[in-house]
C-alpha cells in the first residue's frame, strides 16, 4: 500500500520538477532563493573562489544582507563589508540589504519568500525560512559556489521528525523554551540529517516571529533545516509583505496524515521555562531545578530572539520596574523594522526605562562581535548558541534561555522565572 508524503517530500519534487521523491534519493533540484551574509562572502567564499570569480545563475534570485559587519568598528569590518559591496555590485544582485538588520528576520518581509521554495544559505540559520514552508538549507562553502553558479543542487530527500505539541503554552513561557526542551530530551545529535517538521495545536497558536523561532533553532538538534506547514496565519503575514502566493501555490504544503517519519509529543501546557548551561546548547535544565546563578549580562538579541514580539515579551516583564545594578541589559533588535514598530508602540521606552542600553539591529554579540561580552562575565542570552566564544568572550559563561528569562534575571539579577513576576 503507498502511504502519504511529508511535507519535506512535497518540496524536494517540486524543486526536481518530479511528481513524488522518495525518502534518501537523491534529485537534482532548481533553487528559487540564495541568501548570503556579508561575513561568510567576504571571509569564505570570495578566498575560496579566488581568480575564478564567484558568478551567479540569477542575480534576481540571489540576496545579500550585511548584518555581520555592521557598524563597522574596524578596518577588517570595513573591509569585508566593501569586499561584499563591490562583489554585488560586479553581479548586478537586484536585493541588497544594508543598514536594515538581520537577514533571516529582514528577507521575510521583503516579499521574496514563499511557501514551496527551495531556498540555500550561507549559514545555519537559514533554516528560519522554514517557518513559512520553504525548504531551506545551509550549505557547506564549496557546495555553494558551485549552486550560485549553477542555480541548481543535488539533493537528499531526508526524513522527518515530527515534533508534535499540544496544549498551549502558559504566560512567560516561549517558543524559546520548546526548542530547549526538545534538546533536553533528545541532544544536540536527536534530529541528524532528519527535518524536523513542528506540528500540532501548540505551533498553530504560535504567531509567526515564534515558528521562525523554532526553525531557526534546528540546527542545535543537528537537523538538516525544519519546516512548520503554511497555514492562514502565514498567508495573512506574507500577504502583507506583498508575495505572490499564487504562483508556487499554498494549500497544497503540508504532510499527509499517514506520512512515515519518526514521531516525538510534548506538552505545551505543562512546559516550565528552560535554561542551556554553558558549555553548549543541549546542557538544558528547568529553571525550577536551576540553583541561583547571579548574571553580569543580559543580552537580548539575534535573529533567534530579538524580534518584536521578543521585545515585547521582554518589555511586559519589565514594565515599571529598574533592572538590578550589577546588571547590564543589552539590546540589539533583530532588524530596524522590529525597533522602529517597538519604538512606536512604546516599547523600547519601556525597555529603556527599566535601564536597557538599546544596540544596533546586528548580527553582533550573537557572531562575537562587537565586543559588547566581557571576559568572565556571566551571561543570559537570547541567542541560539553558547559554544565556547561563541559570543567573543572565550571566559564568558553563556546560559541560553527565553526573551522573558532573560528579562526577569536582568530585574533579579539572577538567573530567574518571569511567571511569578507576570502573574
Amino acid at each position: 500500500m503507498n502511504r502519504g508524503t511529508t511535507l519535506a517530500q512535497k518540496l524536494v519534487a517540486r524543486a526536481a520538477g518530479r511528481l513524488f521523491a522518495e525518502v534518501g534519493e537523491e534529485a537534482s533540484c532548481r533553487i528559487d532563493l540564495a541568501l548570503l551574509d556579508d561575513a561568510t562572502l567576504a571571509r569564505q567564499l570570495l578566498p575560496l573562489a579566488k581568480s575564478r570569480g564567484l558568478p551567479v545563475w540569477s542575480p534576481e534570485q540571489v540576496v545579500l544582507t550585511l548584518d555581520h559587519h555592521a557598524p563597522e568598528h574596524d578596518e577588517r569590518s570595513r573591509s569585508y563589508a566593501r569586499a561584499a559591496r563591490d562583489w554585488a555590485g560586479s553581479q548586478r544582485l537586484q536585493h541588497v540589504f544594508e543598514g536594515r538588520g538581520i537577514g533571516h528576520v529582514v528577507v521575510p518581509r521583503t516579499g521574496l519568500l514563499r511557501p514551496g521554495m527551495l531556498c540555500i544559505g550561507s549559514d545555519e540559520r537559514t533554516s528560519t525560512a522554514g517557518a513559512f514552508g520553504a525548504l531551506a538549507l545551509c550549505l557547506e562553502p564549496r557546495a555553494l559556489l558551485s549552486a550560485l553558479a549553477r542555480g541548481d543542487l543535488r539533493v537528499g530527500t531526508p526524513a522527518t521528525l515530527f515534533a508534535r505539541w499540544s496544549g498551549r503554552l502558559s504566560e512567560g513561557v516561549s517558543a524559546k523554551d520548546m526548542v530547549l526542551a526538545m534538546l533536553d530530551r533528545l541532544g544536540g545529535d536527536g534530529a541528524t540529517g532528519q527535518v524536523i517538521e513542528f506540528c500540532g495545536e501548540a505551533i498553530a497558536a504560535l504567531p509567526m516571529a515564534e515558528r521562525m523561532t523554532l526553525t531557526n533553532m534546528s540546527a542545535e538538534l543537528g537537523a538538516r533545516t525544519a519546516l512548520v506547514a503554511p497555514d492562514e496565519l502565514t498567508r495573512a503575514w506574507l500577504e502583507a509583505t506583498g508575495a505572490d502566493l499564487d504562483e508556487l501555490g499554498f494549500s497544497r504544503w503540508t504532510s499527509d496524515e499517514d506520512a512515515e517519519g519518526l514521531r516525538q509529543s510534548w506538552d505545551a501546557s505543562s512546559l516550565a521555562p528552560q535554561v542551556a548551561l554553558p558549555p553548549g546548547p543541549a546542557q538544558v535544565r528547568s529553571i525550577d531545578d536551576l540553583a541561583p546563578t547571579r548574571v553580569d549580562i543580559a543580552y537580548l538579541g539575534a535573529c533567534t530572539g530579538a524580534k518584536l514580539d521578543d521585545l515585547r515579551a521582554a518589555a511586559r516583564v519589565l514594565a515599571g520596574f529598574r533592572i538590578a545594578p550589577s546588571v547590564r541589559l543589552l539590546v540589539a533588535p533583530a532588524s530596524v523594522a522590529d525597533r522602529d514598530a517597538a519604538d512606536r508602540d512604546g516599547i523600547l521606552r519601556r525597555l529603556i526605562e527599566a535601564g536597557a542600553t538599546v544596540l544596533g539591529s546586528s548580527c553582533g554579540a550573537c557572531a562575537g562581535l562587537g565586543n559588547a561580552i566581557s571576559e568572565g562575565a556571566t551571561v543570559i542570552s537570547s541567542t541560539a548558541c553558547n559554544l565556547p566564544g561563541r559570543m567573543g568572550a572565550a571566559t564568558a559563561q553563556v546560559y541560553l534561555a527565553s526573551p522573558f528569562t532573560v528579562a526577569a534575571s536582568a530585574l533579579t539579577g539572577r538567573i530567574s522565572d518571569a511567571r511569578p513576576i507576570l502573574a
